[in-house]
């Protein structure tokens, strides 16, 4: 690299290779063409040998994926430690849940760490002794203080491997209870602030479930723990304002996920096919059949292949349910706050004074059942402000001063107390759940001169080719890097799957089958390490968000 100094900065594309260290190799994959360009990507290679992890700390595919994330936090750690002296070295760093990563991969007797790197410059011309000084002295170093594990807080390491492990442990017990989800006593369940997912460390108040739904769930490594169990069916989250509702439901949101020691959260579990539900105002629609909740709009509109640039609170919400099914949800998790009230109950009165013939809405109220009944698809509802959901709730959570009560015998009573005068208008079955086919013509992730044009923009935004997917209503989305696997998901499913013959779920169940078979960089064309494990909704999501979008109905 000395060589090099003083050089035009095209001149750094002569390191592109695979070098040996000492305890380590070095790959420099691709060299940033000027210094303002996104920062040239490199790996590093640990034999298993030499970073000597014990086999036990990554025997099974829980602990392997809890490692690697583990080991990408200390090196961001370091690498951070490091940008006291030269801020250039960087990796993709993890949040508050632990997720597969290509950041930190543990695979054929190797430790692989995929970083970025910003070759140093004065204006275009190379620094060579600067970059000598980082890839030389500072690498080794970032290397054998994360990466070798007699380096390491063995302690923390263990802790959260075990950690990860037992909540996987406590998810994979919840179906064979007839369980949704299950919430620890003790969790901390409030969070810092809207934009930080840290738990609250003042005055936030231990969850404790109520001795009529406490449950005990058994784990590999922390042993038996009590806690609420939330069973199928139809589960009202009540309470008074600011007591705690939307907070739970939060909670559960994010209990898809494995959460770090001392989230607050460790304990709190969901069925992996739990999706949050809202209503979306604007959102773009291809051809769902939204007919068991909407039909006879005026000028005779088909709800059938409902399609609209522009759907309104109501139809979008409707369409959110049917796709969330069609993709295979089992839990449906709504909140009053944002959803779209005539949506969600149409009262008596307004009965008598809409006739139903006008109304070509068919409310949740009268739906939610069916969708149980019928599907298998639970329903965990905040609900303020209408007792109506009482006649149609297997089990009733109050929330008081954050603390759960069960309610539910009471609230039965008073639907018996007080009869419903509102009539019924689901009739006798949900109705039709229409598979559909995606047109690969519609999907198109070109832009200009590039035949693929993909960039995440946060949690919020996907640039598709040309058109920008908007999925700041997609609210499981925790890490940019699940959006970024995302946008090449969807590639590779149009290029591999997307034949006009196979369906949304079978696209999808190809696709996640691919990813749990030979992981994420299926979906790329060269290695990358920003990339985070998604689940088949969010993906979903993103697909039906897509403008443009054509499907039929096979």
């Amino acid at each position: 690299m000395l060589s090099l100094d003083g050089r035009g900065y095209p001149a750094y594309r002569d390191l592109r290779g695979r070098y040996a260290f000492s305890g380590f190799d070095l790959a420099i994959d691709h060299i940033q063409p000027d210094p303002f360009a996104p920062p040239s990507r490199m790996r590093v290679f640990v034999a298993a040998a030499i970073a000597a992890f014990p086999p036990d700390l990554y025997r099974n595919r829980s602990r392997a994926v809890a490692l690697g994330d583990y080991l990408a936090r200390c090196f961001a750690e370091v690498c951070q430690q490091m940008a006291r002296q030269r801020p250039a070295i960087a990796i993709d760093r993890p949040g508050q849940e632990i997720l597969d990563r290509t950041a930190v991969l543990i695979d054929r007797g190797q430790i692989e760490a995929r970083f970025t790197v910003a070759l140093p410059a004065a204006g275009r011309r190379i620094l060579g002794r600067q970059a000598a000084e980082t890839l030389c002295t500072d690498l080794p170093q970032i290397v054998d203080r994360a990466l070798l594990y007699r380096n390491q807080f063995q302690a923390a390491v263990v802790k959260h491997l075990e950690t990860a492990e037992d909540a996987d442990a406590l998810r994979a017990q919840l179906r064979a209870r007839r369980l949704v989800a299950f919430v620890a006593d003790g969790a901390i369940l409030p969070r810092r602030s809207g934009v930080d997912d840290r738990p609250l460390d003042k005055g936030a108040v231990p969850f404790q479930a109520p001795d009529s739904l406490r449950v005990t769930l058994d784990r590999p490594n922390g042993g038996p723990i009590t806690g609420l169990g939330i069973p199928e069916g139809v589960t009202l989250i009540v309470g008074g304002g600011f007591h705690g509702k939307s907070t739970l439901l939060q909670a559960l949101e994010r209990g898809v996920y494995n959460h770090v020691p001392g989230d607050g959260r460790e304990g709190v579990v969901a069925d992996e096919a739990a999706v949050r539900i809202r209503a979306e105002d604007g959102r773009s629609v291809a051809c769902v059949d939204i007919s068991p909740f909407i039909n006879n709009l005026p000028f005779g509109k088909d709800t059938r292949c409902f399609t609209t640039d522009n759907a309104s609170g109501s139809t979008s919400q409707a369409a959110n349910i049917i796709e969330a099914v069609e993709a295979g949800a089992r839990l449906l998790l709504v909140d009053e706050d944002t959803s779209a009230t005539n949506f969600m109950i149409r009262d008596h009165r307004m009965q008598e004074l809409i006739a139903k013939d006008r109304e070509p809405i068919t409310p949740f109220i009268d739906k939610v059942r069916q969708l149980y009944a019928e599907y298998g698809v639970s329903t965990i509802l905040v609900m303020g402000g209408s007792g109506d959901y009482f006649d149609v709730a297997d089990t009733v959570i109050a929330m008081e001063n954050y603390l759960p009560h069960d309610l539910a015998a009471r609230a039965h009573a008073i639907a018996q107390k007080y009869a419903a005068e509102r009539r019924s208008e689901g009739g006798d079955h949900f109705g039709p759940l229409t598979p559909r086919t995606p047109d690969p013509a519609s999907i198109d992730p070109s832009r200009g001169r590039r035949e693929v044009s993909l960039k995440a923009r946060g949690l919020r935004a996907l640039s598709f080719g040309r058109a920008e997917i908007d999925l700041a209503a997609v609210e499981q989305l925790v890490d940019d890097g699940q959006v970024r696997a995302i946008g090449h998901a969807l590639n590779y499913a149009r290029e591999q799957f997307m034949d006009g013959k196979q369906t949304v779920a079978e696209i999808l169940d190809r696709v996640m089958a691919d990813i749990e078979a030979r992981g994420l960089d299926i979906l790329t064309p060269w290695p990358m390490g920003d990339l985070a494990q998604f689940r088949r909704f969010e993906l979903a999501a993103a697909l039906n968000r897509l403008r443009g979008l054509r499907v039929r109905h096979r």
